[in-house]
């Protein structure tokens, strides 16, 4: 059953607690922070807009980085509340705490249609330990509950959890409501065939994922480095690439599973091989491609899907109907080695008649720098809350939300 909407709940002249994920990129650039991607900040403007509309008294609260229960300006949510005004063009209020006298006599004094960003909420350690009594504190300034933050619906937090056992009226916000559809609805019954694109560094972080998408899935198209451990667990060479050695057993398991299931996991036949990558400096030495089947060979590290490869992961994601796709194909963030997720990017993006979902920090930010964010379906601002929810887990800030 759907979730209750912010459709479903009466918002005018109310104090509506929104959680949302602010937690955005942030470089310091002449003694001043600025945000360097603003994706979650716009994902939230349809439903910022409809409580605008609707004349709730919107209160805003996130969280910034990893503060631990200290103040630091390097994770301070104000320059979000400045760029939040300048997107909104009208003022956007900013406390700079998030509980106590400051911020309940902001509150009390808001009028219908105003706004205001509390700061950051990991400023206390009782936010992440879902402590009762600061979830108390934060549901003091709210008649209305509203999670519109996907990315941090995994974790039962006070802000994400414990607050919506209080406040009485609880919904969820347009943003969460479409990573619910795309990731949920349109994978329960996907169109077929449905193809899935599985990179990134380990196959421990993707099993539970590949284990789940196994009763849905046509075709599981491996790169990044888990390509590496699926190769051990061949009997593969690997040279000095990065692998998971430990995990060879489950690498194996998932190809077991997957033949008695009929599913294809399809694996690179040929590797973009460097003898030293310079993650710093952004570089690769002397690049080569191993021929089709051949081994990596010592002293040598796969940094990306060869051309070969790249041609028939091409193939399949052209003859897809559902696309699923999370995880780089190599080291994406070195030039020389990022053809193969940039090819993958384009080929997604070609494929106008499937359902295309990218999931996961990196493949947002690679289709992006490839130019199609806006081919494509959708794309999840969640990351690892992406992740646990297509395992079929259950997100502790989706399942305080009651249903319609």
């Amino acid at each position: 059953m759907p979730k209750l909407t912010i459709k479903d709940i009466p918002l005018k002249d109310q104090r509506v607690l929104v959680r949302v994920d602010y937690n955005v990129p942030l470089d310091e650039k002449d003694g001043k922070f600025v945000i360097t991607d603003e994706t979650r900040i716009k994902e939230t403007l349809p439903t910022l807009d409809y409580l605008l509309e609707q004349g709730a008294k919107t209160i805003l609260c996130a969280h910034m980085g990893r503060p631990k229960g200290k103040r630091e300006p390097s994770t301070s949510l104000r320059p979000v509340a400045e760029r939040l005004a300048e997107i909104l063009k009208r003022p956007v209020a900013f406390v700079d705490d998030c509980i106590g006298e400051k911020v309940e006599a902001t509150v009390a004094a808001m009028k219908a249609g105003d706004i205001v960003l509390l700061e950051n909420l990991r400023y206390y350690n009782e936010e992440e330990k879902n402590n009762p009594e600061f979830a108390a504190k934060l549901a003091r300034v709210a008649d209305v509950y509203v999670n519109d933050a996907f990315g941090a619906a995994h974790r039962a937090h006070a802000s994400t959890e414990g607050v919506a056992h209080i406040v009485p009226t609880k919904a969820i916000g347009f943003l969460m409501e479409k990573e619910l559809q795309f990731l949920g609805e349109e994978l329960k019954a996907p169109a077929k065939p449905f193809v899935v694109v599985l990179g990134g560094a380990k196959v421990s972080d993707k099993i539970g994922v590949i284990d789940a998408l196994l009763d849905k899935a046509d075709t599981i198209l491996i790169g990044g480095a888990m390509a590496y451990t699926f190769g051990l667990a061949l009997g593969k060479k690997i040279g000095k690439s990065l692998s998971e050695p430990d995990k060879v057993d489950v690498a194996k398991e998932a190809l077991e599973k997957a033949k008695a299931k009929g599913v294809r996991i399809v694996l690179p036949v040929d590797t973009l091989i460097t003898e030293h990558l310079d993650f710093k400096a952004k570089t690769i030495s002397e690049p080569k491609t191993t021929a089709p089947g051949e081994d990596i060979p010592d002293g040598w590290e796969g940094v990306d899907i060869g051309p070969e490869t790249i041609e028939l992961y091409k193939k399949e994601v052209a003859a897809a109907k559902t696309i699923l796709w999370n995880g780089p194909m190599g080291v994406f963030e070195v030039k020389a080695s990022a053809t193969g997720t940039f090819a993958i990017a384009e080929a997604v993006a070609a494929n106008t008649g499937a359902v295309s979902i990218i999931g996961g920090g990196d493949s947002v930010k690679a289709i992006k720098r490839a130019g199609y964010a806006d081919k494509v379906s959708f794309i999840s601002t969640g990351g690892g809350a992406s992740l646990e929810f297509l395992e079929g887990k259950v997100l502790p800030g989706v399942a305080a939300i009651p249903e319609k």
